[in-house]
């Protein structure tokens, strides 16, 4: 098989990781390593009245025990968010500034209060049970709903109604002109539920602090080495970025929740100092599951859709709300702005008008979590499409493919703002439709029937805006003639090493094993942006073509050199610089060899080959697709079996076919799990959080899932040169509405018009009794 893009190879680090020749951070050890061990708020809401750690401080091993006081006595700084409406030309909003250490109040369960610094782990955890903390208990509000209650108690000073911002896009007028001639309206009142990352490798981090030369150096598990080193730098230790090390060895997911820098990376940063020694720091996974950041947690408090009697779309208009949690962290407006401006999904709707507002709550922070904003805008457009289908009697396919936006109108600028690149939304609809035996099903429901279960069908078409900020990618030969790329991208499970390769030896004809990737350590990577919002192909891929480009032309000058030829002369193909019109010729790994000769180079060329590019995403890109899920219902448990599962997508150009699946497959096991069984749940008067270990968090597990089939149909994109559009999250995207269209295929014949997610077997069993006796 060719190794170039295109090609469905294996990945290259796949054997390092099956061999457990990976290295996270917890298996990395420094010279005279100490150990970090929080104690977390035990309220919700809590002011601190007092905190003892005298005997915490005399116990065995301790060499420092650190509290709010202590941080805000060193005159560090706090975490603030990294963007903001305003900061974009939208509404003023209000920001909170959180410090890593709790000072004064506690504003969730999880919230770092001290930290303990011993010899050993164990010696660690004996001394923080010897904290005293005196707390004075205040009320706490968990839901959105009900911290904007007239009279809720408000979770920071200053932020009235416990809102930072309230956003709208749209146009209000048009939407009730469309309102009012509308000859059919859909409503829908939804909860998009909270949800946790659960990486396979929590967080951790190792702090080390070097007194000679006056720099830190952090290891970390993190998705943005230049972000933390950033914060880092410039909101916590007040000191030049040169001063700050970050390195990520191998990462074990992230999803958007390794994003944003934590409170113990800027606590052992200053600890490490502190002490006079390296410190680690590692959780159990429910102090992960406790202190990790949250995603989604949207509440919509009405949604109406308006169609004219032939079923097509007038307008709609929604109003919602995001528990952003306690704190603004990084990030965390993103999935409201997201949510907002992907309104309309993929549906030519002439007037559409979305609000809500970003809601403060005594709850861990919800930051961007694989989709940000995207699963919240196409999982309720889908509900309102296929509740309108049910309430019309039309058909939930033929009513999509009535309102889809037609190709040759695309680029379309949606109302909210969006200006969409390329797609053919219906052929993919249609091709999802025939890999999926869309014909078939009415025997496939009489088969279930005829066994006692009922079956249902859901179907979704999806839209995603992918691919933010810009980028930098160096190729660098070494004088043996093998490449590595230097890139500014950061692989955390998606195949960087492998995808880029494959581009790279389609580019300069290099072996794939003379490839090699370095990523992630931000004294060997000039500047990076990291790897989220599905943008490491779209924009890294681009900014690598661009230095393939500089490789190619800045060794034209090398090969000409060499071979005593005008550049111009030089043409290169196929792994070779030739002189055009002669058979002679330089073999790239060659001419790199020997760019590093000693002497006989004129100064102009430099010594060695290598190249430099970069990319700007001046505008997303848009994948898009449809999927189609059967379920079968066991009425007698509640129990929920996914049948049969199908994908169509486009990603525009496909860079390798099975790692862009694996993504896909990925992404809709978390869908599903959103679907099915996964939410954080806190206690409403307490705000103690509820599923704070695997026991009660409910992740999907393998036999939660079929065999996803999964196709594509491509449309390149022309934002980039490669015509590529991001792959890493639309099967997240798509795959919540599409489980739960289908579970609500089974339950609307029989009554039952609405479910919350997570549909368990337990809240479906109890709807069916209801409907049964009723």
């Amino acid at each position: 098989m060719r190794f170039g893009i295109g090609q469905p190879v294996t990945r290259k680090e796949d054997v390092r990781f099956l061999t457990g020749r990976a290295r996270y951070v917890a298996d990395l050890d420094l010279a005279r390593q100490s150990y970090a061990v929080f104690v977390f708020a035990p309220h919700a809401h809590a002011r601190i009245r007092n905190v003892d750690k005298s005997a915490a401080e005399q116990a065995p091993g301790v060499f420092a025990v650190l509290t709010g006081a202590d941080w805000a006595a060193a005159g560090l700084g706090t975490l603030d968010p990294e963007v903001m409406p305003e900061d974009m030309g939208g509404p003023k909003g209000f920001r909170t500034k959180r410090p890593p250490l709790a000072q004064d109040r506690v504003r969730y369960v999880g919230e770092r209060v001290a930290v303990v610094i011993a010899a050993s782990e164990p010696q660690a955890r004996d001394a923080a049970e010897l904290i005293a903390i005196d707390y004075e208990v205040l009320p706490a509000v968990i839901s959105a709903a009900d911290a904007v209650r007239l009279g809720a108690p408000p979770v920071h000073d200053g932020a009235a109604d416990n809102t930072s911002f309230t956003m709208r896009l749209g146009n209000a007028e048009a939407v009730e002109a469309a309102f009012a001639r509308a000859d059919h309206i859909t409503r829908l009142a939804l909860h998009n539920n909270r949800l946790t990352a659960v990486t396979m490798e929590p967080r951790g981090c190792i702090a080390d602090y070097d007194s000679g030369t006056r720099r830190y150096t952090l290891y970390t598990s993190t998705q943005n080495v230049h972000g933390v080193r950033q914060v880092l730098a410039h909101q916590i230790l007040h000191v030049p970025e040169s001063r700050i090390r970050v390195v990520a060895r191998d990462v074990g997911g992230g999803f958007g929740m390794k994003s944003n820098v934590y409170p113990e990376e800027a606590i052992l940063v200053w600890a490490a100092r502190r002490v006079g020694r390296p410190v680690k720091w590692i959780p159990s996974r429910s102090e992960a599951l406790l202190g990790d950041y949250d995603g989604r947690d949207q509440t919509i408090t009405m949604a109406e859709l308006a169609l004219d009697r032939e079923g097509r779309f007038l307008a709609l208009r929604w109003t919602g709300m995001h528990n952003v949690g306690a704190y603004i962290e990084g990030a965390g407006v993103v999935p409201i702005i997201f949510s907002l401006k992907l309104a309309s999904t993929v549906y030519d709707i002439p007037a559409v008008s979305v609000t809500s507002r970003l809601v403060i709550t005594n709850t861990a922070p919800t930051v961007p979590y694989r989709g940000s904003g995207r699963p919240e805008a196409v999982y309720l457009m889908e509900r309102l499409v296929d509740q309108a289908a049910r309430e019309m009697h039309i058909d939930s396919a033929e009513l999509r493919r009535k309102n889809l936006i037609r190709a040759e109108s695309l680029p379309y600028q949606t109302c909210t703002g969006w200006n969409y690149d390329t797609g053919n939304y219906a052929e993919a609809l249609a091709k999802c439709q025939a890999l999926a035996d869309w014909d078939g099903y009415a025997a496939r429901r009489a088969h279930s029937e005829a066994a006692g279960k009922y079956r249902g069908r859901g179907i979704t078409c999806y839209i995603d805006n992918t691919g933010i900020f810009n980028e930098r990618m160096e190729l660098r030969f070494d004088p043996s003639g093998e490449l590595t790329i230097v890139a500014g991208t950061l692989s955390h499970g998606q195949g960087h090493e492998t995808s880029y390769a494959q581009m790279v030896a389609d580019w300069l004809g290099v072996l794939e094993d003379k490839i090699h990737l370095a990523q992630a350590d931000t004294d060997e990577v000039a500047i990076g942006r990291g790897t989220y919002a599905s943008r490491s192909m779209m924009i890294g891929g681009s900014a690598l073509r661009a230095a393939a480009d500089e490789v190619i032309e800045r060794g034209k000058r090398f090969a000409a050199h060499f071979m005593e030829a005008d550049a111009a002369d030089i043409a290169f193909a196929d792994g070779a610089f030739t002189i055009a019109g002669t058979d002679r010729s330089m073999p790239i790994e060659q001419v790199a060899q020997m760019s590093f000769i000693p002497v006989g180079l004129p100064s102009e060329l430099g010594v060695g080959l290598q190249g430099v590019g970069a990319f700007s995403s001046d505008v997303p890109t848009f994948p898009n697709g449809c999927h189609i899920c059967e379920v079968e219902l066991d009425p007698e448990t509640g129990a929920v079996e996914l049948n049969r599962y199908t994908v169509v997508d486009d990603i525009g150009t496909v860079i390798n076919p099975l790692l862009a699946k694996g993504q896909i497959q990925g992404g809709v096991a978390q869908g599903a799990g959103q679907a099915l069984s996964e939410n954080v749940i806190y206690d409403r008067d307490s705000g103690q959080l509820l599923t704070g270990t695997l026991m009660d968090y409910g992740i999907p597990r393998a036999d939660t899932l079929p065999r996803i089939t999964v196709d594509f149909s491509p449309v390149p994109s022309p934002t980039n040169p490669l015509g590529a559009k991001g792959v890493g999250e639309g099967g997240t995207v798509a795959s919540t509405p599409t489980v739960m269209n289908a579970i609500l295929d089974v339950l609307a014949p029989l009554g039952v018009t609405g479910i919350p997610m997570p549909a368990t077997p337990e809240r479906l069993w109890r709807a069916l009794r209801q409907h049964s006796q009723s």
